[in-house]
């Protein structure tokens, strides 16, 4: 049975509609070059975008060497415990080496990281300082930072060496949950790997673990209208790779079994079976070498 496109478009408008008083995604984006460094495996461009209107977004973008087409691209979203792009460039203790990108490049993609609110060169006020004002101004911290991601997507179509057609996103934890918000509110992901962050809300109560994710993830009035399941299903039937740890506190067990469940069910259903994964390891809140290994290979079978 294939997807119900018009159902997907109105249920992507109802999820959008949650998150707040958000920009006007009509509004013309702007880019800045502030440096252009030549590393072993890419180029390295220092951007300054306007987004949104309202904050400059410091970014990294990186051209693989030896690529003269139009290069495939993935949209990677830094972790909640990093310094925000600097992630992509330098990794982390929770990421394998070398970090992604590196490891992008290698495989002939180019690569976008853009700084989350108070993340990278956008620190300055606290997470739950801002969230509050975001509160009373009628906006949503986790909807002002996926509008980012967003309009990081409307940048990447408007650049002349980036194949459209042929755009990825990655990321762990909140990187993650960025990864599987982006692509479900926005067809033009073709292909979606999230690691150790696919958590089923219901299941994260259940199991009294709210306070391990940080406040800029909750939604108002969110479970009114969606699981978990359900915002994922709108990834379907495009690839979707979740890399999960079994002893991750900020995915419980059963979430992930439930989440299993649903989504091989959705991707059945719509015809793919092939193009949905999740890979769970004997591990807590990280990635490891056999990871890494599966998500560049999901990567280089569907991007």
């Amino acid at each position: 049975m294939a997807i119900d496109t018009a159902t997907h478009d109105a249920r992507r408008r109802e999820l959008y509609d949650l998150l707040g008083d958000l920009p006007d995604r009509a509004r013309p984006i702007s880019a800045q070059l502030i440096a252009e460094e030549e590393h072993p495996h890419y180029v390295l461009e220092k951007l300054l975008l306007d987004l949104n209107g309202l904050e400059a977004v410091p970014a990294y973008f990186t051209r693989p060497k030896g690529v003269s087409d139009r290069a495939p691209v993935i949209l990677y979203n830094h972790s909640h415990a990093s310094q925000g792009k600097d992630e992509f460039l330098q990794g982390s203790q929770s990421l394998q080496r070398p970090p992604y990108a590196e490891t992008f490049a290698r495989q002939g993609y180019a690569g976008l990281c853009i700084d989350a609110w108070v993340f990278g060169e956008r620190r300055g006020r606290t997470e739950s300082a801002t969230f509050k004002q975001m509160l009373w101004e009628g906006r949503v911290m986790w909807g002002m930072m996926v509008f980012d991601n967003l309009r990081a997507i409307d940048y990447l179509v408007s650049r002349p060496d980036i194949d459209p057609a042929r755009i990825g996103t990655l990321g762990l934890s909140m990187g993650s949950t960025m990864a599987w918000w982006t692509a479900a509110l926005d067809p033009r992901i073709a292909v979606c790997v999230d690691l150790c962050c696919l958590t089923d809300f219901h299941a994260l109560i259940e199991c009294d673990g709210l306070d391990g994710h940080g406040i800029y993830y909750y939604v108002p009035k969110l479970l009114k209208h969606f699981t978990t399941g359900q915002i994922n299903a709108l990834i379907a039937p495009r690839p979707h790779l979740a890399l999960a740890g079994n002893y991750d506190l900020l995915t419980p067990r059963a979430g992930l079994d439930r989440l299993q469940r649903e989504l091989a069910e959705v991707y059945q259903q719509a015809g793919a079976p092939e193009a949905w994964r999740m890979s769970r390891y004997e591990i807590g809140h990280m990635e490891t070498a056999a990871m890494r290994a599966e998500a560049l290979a999901f990567l280089q079978q569907w991007l």
